[in-house]
Formats: structure tokens, sequence, C-alpha cells
């Protein structure tokens, strides 16, 4: 059985980590143009911190027995991103394939510790995640997103993951481009405060959509950059689309996009309150695979996920 079948096939939720970006940068102080972690993979300074950070989730998953997620910092890694944030684009590609490596080193430090541990392959969009213009079609999405994609099927990852979409035809070219690769592929949208995507477009459709345009390509879908009350009625009917649902990373605040994006403070949420949610959201959710956090969160929010729904899921 593969690393992700195990994960298809788990009796219990894998754990993923938190707000990745917003604890590199609000958290820790570490700059970088555009949000773009993936800049600082040569820092060393910077490499070091990221791998406290991934040590502190993966110590979580082993006092939890859980399988782990393990994301690549590429998520500003589509050759779309080069000039804004001043490389070739070979050289981004490049940037994409160190994060693989830097991600396989990690697992290599704690296989046999955490059972299984899967390198994530993470794509982000072609443009802004919060507020979508000029967006794609599906063909030209497909090809700016392959040459990210080619490359991280490469180095190795066991999986993609689209964060952050906000719109159906970029979802339908990722998918199908990180098909071709015969690669395992996850789509998460990220939704606004009425739980729509940023276009408009409610996650039922979107998820229809994607899936006939594509042939079902996406193992599951996610949802992440929201808080849990953004979405819980969205996905409290139990039509049989929801089970399409397979993670979900929420943000510990329930600001809106747009607020989020002129905040100069980092809004932390409640933690506790943020674990609780899960288990509601579990019971809605019963193709729930996948958990960490989004924006705003850190260990202190996804221990209290872990706590609060493995111990339910126990009961």
């Amino acid at each position: 059985m593969s690393t992700f079948d195990k994960l298809m096939h788990a009796s219990r939720p894998f754990l993923t980590d938190g707000g990745f970006e917003t604890w590199l940068f609000f958290q820790q102080g570490f700059e970088a143009p555009e949000f773009a972690a993936i800049t600082l993979i040569d820092d060393l300074e910077a490499e070091a911190a990221m791998r406290r950070y991934f040590g502190e989730f993966l110590k979580l998953a082993e006092q939890a027995v859980s399988g782990f997620v393990l994301d690549t910092n590429s998520w500003r890694g589509c050759v779309s991103w080069a000039e804004k944030l001043g490389f070739g684009e070979q050289e981004l590609l490049d940037l994409s394939r160190k994060s693989v490596r830097f991600a396989q080193s990690i697992r290599d430090e704690w296989q046999g510790r955490v059972d299984p541990i899967l390198v994530n392959g993470v794509i982000g969009p072609c443009g802004d995640g919060y507020s979508p213009s000029d967006l794609p079609t599906a063909v030209e999405a497909q090809a700016l997103h392959a040459p990210q994609i080619g490359v991280l099927a490469q180095a190795g990852v066991d999986m993609f993951s689209a964060i952050t979409m906000t719109n159906v035809p970029e979802a339908v070219g990722i998918a199908r481009a990180a098909n071709e690769t015969g690669k395992p592929v996850v789509i998460s949208f990220t939704l606004e405060t009425d739980g729509t995507l940023p276009t408009g477009v409610t996650l039922r459709d979107a998820i229809t959509a994607v899936d006939r345009e594509t042939g079902s390509a996406p193992a599951y879908y996610m949802i992440n950059c929201a808080h849990p009350d953004h979405f819980r009625d969205v996905v409290a009917n139990g039509e049989p689309w929801t089970d399409r649902i397979g993670a979900v990373r929420a943000n510990a605040s329930r600001l809106s996009h747009a607020e989020l994006d002129n905040a100069e403070v980092l809004d932390e949420g409640d933690p506790g309150e943020f674990g609780e949610l899960h288990v509601e959201l579990a019971r809605r959710l019963t193709k729930l695979r996948v958990v960490g956090g989004c924006c705003g969160t850190d260990m202190r929010h996804v221990s209290c996920v872990s706590r609060h729904l493995h111990a339910a899921i126990a009961a």
C-alpha cells in the first residue's frame, strides 16, 4: 500500500501544520516579497526556523499516533510569480526543487517515529489568493502551473495540494496538469465569510464543476483560509458532494479576507474554541482525512484540534 493509500484508508485523520506563512512572517519576524516563503529556502536562519516549526508538528503527530502531511514551502512557486519575486522562471523552479529536498530531509529525520509522512507538493494561485482578477482559463492555468508541477513530481513528492484556490478554471487546469504526472492531487478552495469562493461561486458548484471538467481527478477537496464559522452551515446538509471534502485547514480569525489583508497585527483567535469547532465539522464531514490550520494558527491551535478530534473519535 502506498503512503497516499494509507492516508485514504486511515481510521483517524492525519495531521498537518498550521499557518506557516503567518507564523514565519508575523511571529518570527522574517521578511520576503509577496509573502513568498519559497524565497527563503537558501536562508540558513530561516531554514533552521522552518525545521523547528515542522518538527513541533511532527512531534504532535507522534504523540497522537497519527500520520502527517508535510508541505513543501512552494506556495508562491508558479512561474507567474517569478518577475514579482525578482527571479528568472528557471531560478524559481529550482527553488521548488529545493523545497522538496528540504521536506524530504525532515521526513527522513522523523521516519520510524511518525508513519506515514507524505511529502506534499504545495501549489498556490498564479495571482492574488484573496482578490482574484484577470483569471486564467483552464487551458492557460494548466500551462502556467505545469512547469512547477513537473519539477515537484520529478523531485519526488507523494502528492500535490493546490492551496487557496479562488476560482474554478484555475483549479481545473491544476488538476489536469497534476493528473498527467500520475500523482494524486488535492484541490483546496478558500471561502469568504458567506461560504462562497471569492468569485461568488458556491462551494458545491465549484466542486461539482471541477469534478465534471476533470473526470473527478482530485483525490479529494480541502477548505482552507476561512474560519469554521464561515462554512460550517454550507457543509451541514449532508448532501453527497460534501463527501468529496477530505481536509480542512481553517483560519484562526473570523475576519474577512479583506480585513486580514489589511491587518497589521495577527489575529490568533481562540485555540480552544478552534479545536472544539473541528469536532462539529468532523461530524458533518464524514470523509475528513487531514486537519491542520491556516492563517493565524500555530501549534496551540492544531494541538487543540488533535486533542478534541482524536478524543471524540476514540469515544
